[in-house]
């Protein structure tokens, strides 16, 4: 059984399409949904798709582990709420590790919706990094339980908590992306940013990580970039 596990804050808007399909998947699973304090009623869509809902304090590293924590699955699946999950993509997590003993887990192949060029550049983008071994919660981490544990899983931090447990486990064992199908996410993030701005923020934030910054100190420089973004939309 995979154990798909979602974190969630305010995504009332996105979290029923998610659901939807992860409730046609034919690869035996169950769903939970961890909410990190949403005030849109989240929570209660999600028991009405007849998912598993915990609470947990805000902040994707601690939502995921306390969800992995309650996970009964042998595979772990690490959604994002906005991800567009692919039709099958379950029954291909099987598939994959099925075929190969000797895999440990895994992502799928990343695309950013929306038309800008700059979504189709990330799209590729993030292609290639991912040839490096880089790769992130938004492109849907999946990974064998009995290795989630021996890694120490998810840990509760403030931000990068995905690239430190991926870190981890690359170096813990081989793992593949997952290219048919592909997994999309929303660009909404970008939206009203420049791209140079993103590019300079996220090469900053993993210089800092690899510098040995706190994730304190680091969740606090990405939030003076998320603040001065919304302010230059509202100017705008």
């Amino acid at each position: 059984m995979i154990s798909v596990i979602v974190p969630t804050l305010n995504e009332v808007a996105r979290l029923p399409t998610l659901l939807q399909v992860l409730r046609g998947e034919t690869a035996e699973n169950e769903i939970i949904v961890v909410d990190g304090g949403s005030r849109d009623g989240t929570a209660e869509i999600a028991l009405t798709h007849q998912a598993a809902v915990l609470h947990a304090s805000p902040g994707r590293g601690s939502q995921l582990r306390a969800g992995a924590e309650r996970a009964r699955g042998g595979i772990f699946l690490f959604l994002h709420a906005d991800s567009t999950f692919p039709a099958g993509g379950l029954r291909r997590i099987e598939e994959v590790l099925a075929d190969d003993s000797e895999l440990i887990g895994g992502n799928f192949r990343l695309t950013f919706d929306g038309a800008s060029g700059f979504s189709r550049w990330l799209t590729g983008f993030y292609a290639k990094i991912r040839r490096l071994g880089f790769y992130y919660g938004d492109s849907g981490i999946f990974v064998r339980r009995r290795v989630y544990a021996a890694v120490g899983g998810f840990r509760p931090i403030a931000v990068m908590e995905d690239w430190d447990f991926v870190r981890r486990l690359e170096r813990f064992g081989r793992t593949c992306c997952i290219v048919e199908p592909p997994l999309t996410t929303s660009s909404r993030r970008f939206v009203g940013r420049h791209p140079a701005e993103i590019v300079y923020g996220w090469v900053k934030l993993h210089f800092l990580y690899w510098l040995g910054i706190s994730p304190e100190r680091l969740a606090e420089i990405y939030k003076t970039h998320a603040s001065a973004a919304e302010i230059s939309r509202t100017r705008s």
